[in-house]
């Protein structure tokens, strides 16, 4: 046997004298009976030869690695880690390794792209139980904060992307947002109630500093003296504080920011491209001392990972001026399983197991629970205690506050549009 019978079994070396078809070792391997990388084959009365080296005796080449399925690394500025098909894909891409360093190591920094809208409405409407609005408008689709935990991530599939890197990255804007919300308001038999921004995608996201769209939707509430809710993370919503200050001496707004983490290392893998907590609660105390009614939005709320710093956030906040709080549970719709235990895994592979069964504990066993009533909240002994902490805090601090908006005033003005036709029409 030579040099190669010291390192082979008993079993081995009975193999090696047999006449072995290597197309037949081939089909077996093939068939899964075998596993080329380890080398092994399935149990046998003899133990397990080596089937490597008997190949390797025979002159039979190994056949090729077969391709492993990978996970890209994260990339830099990005909150998801990942881009999954969307649910109405019939078909799954994957990526994988095929032995030519064809992986990228570094990925390439991902730009974000705007196509323009062409909707012919901007006013959503719901019947939601759990929700205190029935109306919302949203100037834009997806959302360049990438906040990875995101709850209208999912809504991205309508649109034919993935609700991973292309929610973040290929927006879509509505250009004539103001307009059309404003024909709308028009219509008779239009009944006011106050209109939410920031529903699905925060109004105050990066792109919105040189398209102010935003802008443009509150300069038509104001001017309709319709009563509007804010929901953001940004500073940004400082700019409008020249429209807003009005409109809260008329009691017509209400600014809620949203603060999940003052860990300032969690907030940038998690919600990259959004204004640092530091920021946001500097704009609760610029809306309070400008007289805008402000409050925090602790959410969502992760167990294992953010939900100890509920109370500071809440007494942080407190501090800076809000007057009411409030916070939901983290929701995981959709593809959203999929993308956020990527990035556990990604970012916190010491702990995903234990957030993931915290948020199944919290979640009737599964990892979302969409029944009204307790999708925002969840279930649970971990629920129950989370809900307590929440209602404890919320009272030491003041933040149990709650004003209702006034939409007595809503009055449609004069179209200017039609007071320039008249004149020009008389000189015919």
């Amino acid at each position: 046997m030579g040099d190669l019978g010291h390192h082979l079994t008993l079993r081995e070396s009975f193999d090696l004298a047999r006449e072995i078809d290597p197309q037949e070792l081939e089909a077996i391997e093939r068939a899964g009976m075998l596993e080329p990388q380890m080398g092994y084959s399935a149990p046998s009365p003899y133990g397990q030869p080596r089937v490597g080296r008997i190949r390797q005796g025979l002159g039979i080449p190994q056949p090729p690695a077969p391709m492993r399925v990978v996970s890209p690394p994260p990339r830099k500025g990005r909150g998801a880690t990942i881009n999954p098909p969307n649910r109405f894909d019939s078909q799954v891409p994957a990526r994988f390794d095929d032995g030519w360093d064809t992986v990228e190591v570094e990925p390439a920094p991902l730009q974000t792209t705007l196509t323009r809208d062409a909707s012919r409405s901007v006013i959503s409407w719901n019947t939601s139980p759990d929700l205190g609005f029935d109306r919302a408008v949203n100037p834009y689709r997806g959302c360049e904060h990438g906040c990875v935990y995101c709850y209208a991530r999912p809504s991205h599939a309508y649109l034919g992307h993935s609700p991973g890197l292309d929610f973040e990255t290929k927006l879509t804007f509505k250009p004539d947002v103001a307009e059309i919300l404003e024909r709308e308001l028009r219509k008779s038999g239009y009944v006011p109630r106050p209109i939410a921004l920031g529903t699905n995608t925060d109004p105050y996201q990066p792109v919105d500093r040189t398209l102010k769209l935003t802008r443009a939707v509150l300069a038509v509430l104001d001017r309709f003296n319709h009563p509007v809710t804010i929901v953001t993370k940004s500073d940004l919503v400082l700019r409008d504080l020249d429209i807003l200050v009005p409109m809260a001496q008329r009691n017509l707004v209400r600014v809620c920011l949203s603060v999940t983490t003052l860990d300032p290392v969690l907030a940038r893998r998690m919600e990259p491209r959004a204004a640092s907590a530091a920021k946001r609660l500097h704009a609760i105390g610029e809306l309070a001392r400008a007289g805008v009614p402000a409050g925090v939005m602790a959410a969502p709320m992760i167990p294992g990972l953010n939900d100890a710093e509920l109370e500071k956030i809440l007494e942080m906040s407190g501090r800076a001026g809000a007057r009411w709080a409030g916070y939901v549970l983290l929701r995981l719709p959709h593809e959203i399983k999929q993308i956020f235990e990527d990035w556990l895994h990604q970012h916190y592979p010491d702990r995903a197991r234990h957030v993931l069964d915290l948020v199944r504990e919290t979640r009737a066993g599964a990892l979302n629970d969409a029944k009204f009533g307790q999708r925002f909240n969840g279930t649970g002994v971990y629920a129950d205690l989370l809900a307590n902490r929440f209602s404890r805090a919320a009272r030491q601090f003041g933040l149990d506050t709650r004003e209702s908006l006034d939409c007595s005033q809503f009055a449609v003005p004069a179209d200017l549009r039609q007071g320039m036709a008249e004149p020009q029409m008389s000189l015919f």
